[in-house]
């Protein structure tokens, strides 16, 4: 981006009037066409004087300013009319019309992002900021803009975003942050001990460092020579040594330290000569005390996940707060003043937020087992009081495998929990003996999978069959033990596990454990609510047997190579769209398409008329419909879900020899879109629009069918609107249908007595893909998550690995609701 500012104001103005605008990639877009010989040019551009050269490889030598060429070649032209004609709903969203709204997005972001650190669709500044203590992270207010199609106009897309920047200052500092040794410099020593090794800082506390800033650019003091301008270095690596146990050799002969050549060239000694050095990008090491981090540079790694509390205080805000947020903001957008959008001839007929008209549906009536079996939701809520549970499961023999210690989680919390989960599973209909079969207390840091096995086995002895409920208390901060629970219990043994934190359920509240009973009961097979079906005859007509899928995919971090992406169907056995069960599957990495749809799809089907047939005894087990929820793809990959995962999805009903009308819906949550009610007759106690509430106008696509639905009530922040595309539609739904039988969806959700803000099949696919984790056996200690290494070389060695070792879900849990 500097440098497309300095071609263009610096160097040739004279060509560049009006000026382009530059996406920050590959892509500038002018309003004329440049005189240009062949309409090719190549530019020579400089950013100023650097010096290049120092310790580590070669000493100081004076070169002239670094050379940019910059080559510009005419690709295409853009004529606005097509888009004009799009907006008409005359012209099909074809790559001509998705070029021309790139082009107005870029136009109106290039102001801002010359000004501002940027990322993409949202640029910071640090007019709201937050400092996350002992972290060397500051969290900036951001704002995201996005040009957007609607029926028969353009309209701008404006929201808040957060953006997690580096401390600014001293990088000892920032460095001794993240280490949590604030004060301490030696904890960023390192020299060579007796031994011949080294002696400070670990090496894996100086790798997780190096790869926290890596790609971070610093100013060096004592760079500046001979008048000449210091440009920001970018660090590369940290050195494995401190600057005194650092040597290299000079061109003249002979070696020095690096402390010694930093205080031969400035005539000052370091003030830590044993603290680690960083190398910058020509492959200098410049001891750490000479650098400081330049303001506002956006972390582009994973948020560390012990900040996340903070971060979301400082993102969550309230309705009339957040859109008092965006309208200060709007004067930072400066479209009025932007000459890049004068010169393009745009201009921005209204500033402030659009009003849309908007419905709040009616929810479905849920029914239960009691007295009173209908309950009506209110806002997206409801309550059991004095309801059972629609079919309520058996709990055969239980066990209790405390994993936290007994200073902890003594005898006397134990029989709390146990005294309070049976009381509150009898309440809803739960069957369970009063005390479990077996209780032991076992080390949490052992091996989970023989403690667990020996509890079930225990039981065996004493009864003659295996639990099929385990209940496993689990101490703070034991992802890796739940993990390795949930391979036992899901992968290779075949049994209910429900993990409780010692820290909630040995003083838990009868609420609390009501909860546990939600996900016990459809663990054992059991089903908690169902929509009552003269309110959703779109999903429960019998005489039009309906299937309901979600699938989803999860990929892997960022920055790492060799990791596999994740993928999941999930799909109701039941007839009343109730009652899930899930596949997953392991994939090439980062590819949005789903490869095994067909085997998945199949499958489903498969379990779906075995189900209807051996369960419910209907006559008609056949799939007369299949409503297909796709979540996580952009509207980019709109094209190839029908290319690629439709034909699938008709390859499995064909090789099954069935014919269900298909229709397929995207479901959109990574979006911007908010809506604010404008009086308080239309808000819930939050402050956000109503559950239900639908806006299917004005800010919807000129050609497809697509509309955003808030189907959850408001609790902190404002609440975020899924986006729902029918890409495909068989089934001739109206707007009403899809719509109604969506929000209905959003109800019968097992793990809560809430409305969720997506459709109960697409957030179980969500976390199936979360949970593939859970299929690889802990010992073989494979890194999912890309924290060690990853390169590119062995990538593909790297994943066939993943794939190998990816474990089948045990038998005995595929018709249950394990993931719950």
């Amino acid at each position: 981006m500097e440098l497309i500012v300095r071609l263009q104001e610096v160097i040739h103005p004279d060509i560049f009037e009006p000026k382009g605008v530059y996406d920050g990639r590959k892509n500038m877009f002018s309003i004329r066409r440049y005189p240009f010989e062949n309409d090719t040019r190549i530019f020579d551009v400089t950013l100023g004087d650097t010096i290049q050269g120092s310790p580590g490889g070669t000493v100081k030598s004076n070169k002239g300013p670094k050379v940019y060429k910059i080559k510009l070649a005419k690709v295409a032209e853009i004529n606005p009319e097509v888009l004009s004609r799009f907006l008409q709903g005359n012209q099909s969203h074809d790559n001509t019309v998705l070029t021309a709204i790139t082009a107005l997005n870029v136009v109106v972001r290039m102001e801002p992002t010359i000004r501002y650190p940027f990322n993409v669709r949202s640029f910071f500044t640090n007019q709201e900021k937050k400092e996350i203590k002992n972290s060397g992270l500051v969290l900036w207010r951001g704002y995201f803009q996005s040009v957007r199609p609607a029926i028969g106009r353009m309209l701008i897309n404006i929201d808040i975003s957060t953006g997690t920047m580096y401390k600014p200052g001293s990088l000892i500092s920032l460095c001794l942050l993240f280490l949590k040794s604030a004060n301490n410099v030696q904890a960023l020593s390192r020299t060579v001990g007796a031994a011949g090794r080294g002696v400070g800082i670990s090496e894996r506390d100086r790798l997780a460092l190096q790869r926290f800033i890596s790609g971070i650019r610093v100013m060096t003091t004592g760079a500046n020579q001979q008048g000449r301008p210091r440009t920001p270095r970018v660090v590369k690596k940290i050195s494995a040594m401190g600057a005194s146990s650092l040597t290299f050799t000079l061109r003249e002969g002979g070696t020095l330290t690096v402390a010694q050549y930093f205080q031969r060239t400035y005539n000052r000694p370091l003030a830590y000569p044993d603290v680690l050095c960083v190398e910058v990008g020509n492959g200098a090491l410049i001891p750490m005390e000479l650098c400081t981090v330049v303001e506002g540079q956006i972390m582009r790694k994973q948020v560390p996940s012990e900040t996340t509390r903070e971060v979301l205080e400082f993102s969550t805000k309230k309705p009339s707060d957040r859109l008092a947020s965006i309208a200060r903001g709007l004067g930072v957008l400066s479209y009025g003043q932007s000459e890049y959008v004068r010169q393009f001839g745009l201009h921005v007929r209204s500033i402030g937020p659009l009003t849309v008209p908007a419905r709040v549906l009616i929810p479905p009536t849920l029914r239960y087992r009691g007295k009173n079996p209908s309950v009506a939701p209110d806002n997206g809520q409801w309550n059991m009081l004095n309801r059972q549970f629609y079919r309520p499961a058996t709990v055969s023999g239980w066990v209790v495998v405390v994993l936290e210690r007994e200073q902890k989680f003594g005898t006397k919390e134990a029989a709390h929990m146990v005294k309070e989960l049976t009381s509150a599973c009898e309440q809803v209909g739960i069957k369970i003996p009063k005390e479990p079969e077996i209780e032991t207390y076992t080390n949490g840091q052992g091996q989970v999978h023989e403690q667990l096995n020996a509890a079930g086995l225990a039981m065996y002895k004493k009864k003659g069959t295996f639990p099929n409920l385990m209940v496993v208390v689990l101490p703070e901060a034991a992802t890796d033990i739940y993990t390795a629970v949930k391979y036992f219990g899901d992968i290779k043994r075949g049994v209910a596990t429900q993990c409780m934190k010692a820290t909630k359920c040995g003083s838990g509240n009868a609420q609390y454990f009501a909860n546990i009973c939600l996900k016990i009961n459809v663990k054992l097979g059991g089903i908690n609510t169902i929509p009552d079906p003269a309110s959703v005859r779109a999903l429960t007509d019998d005489r039009v047997p309906t299937i309901v899928m979600g699938a989803d995919v999860i990929h892997p971090a960022a920055h790492t190579e060799g990791r596999p992406s994740f993928t999941a169907l999930v799909a109701n056995v039941d007839s009343d769209t109730a009652k899930y069960i899930a596949k997953c599957h392991v994939q090439t990495s980062r590819q949005e398409m789903i490869d095994d749809l067909k085997d998945m799809a199949m499958y489903m089907i498969r379990s779906f008329m075995s189900y209807r047939e051996k369960e419910e005894k209907k006559p008609n087990k056949q799939p007369k419909r299949i409503i297909f929820y796709r979540d996580g793809v952009s509207e980019g990959q709109f094209k190839q879900v029908l290319e690629y995962e439709l034909p699938q999805l008709k390859a499995a009903c064909e090789a099954l020899k069935v014919n269900p009308a298909i229709t397929i819906i995207v479901v959109g949550k990574r979006h911007h879109v908010r809506f604010f009610p404008k009086a308080r007759e239309f808000t819930d106690r939050s402050g956000n629009c109503k559950a239900g509430t639908v806006v299917d106008s004005d800010i919807t696509h000129p050609l497809e069918m697509d509309f955003y639905l808030q189907s959850h009530g408001g609790l902190l922040g404002t609440s975020r609107p899924a986006h729902y595309n029918v890409l495909y539609d068989e089934n001739n739904f109206t707007p009403d249908n899809i719509q109604s039988l969506s929000f209905a969806l959003c109800h019968v959700y097992a793990r809560s007595t809430r409305s969720v803000s997506i459709p109960a099949p697409v957030y179980y696919a969500d976390i199936v893909c979360s949970r593939a984790k859970n299929h690889y056996d802990p010992l073989a200690r494979l890194d999912l998550d890309g924290s060690a290494t990853g390169d590119q070389s062995n990538a593909e060695e790297q994943l066939q690995i993943f794939k190998d070792n990816f474990s089948p879900l045990n038998s005995r849990m595929a018709g249950l609701m394990y993931f719950s």
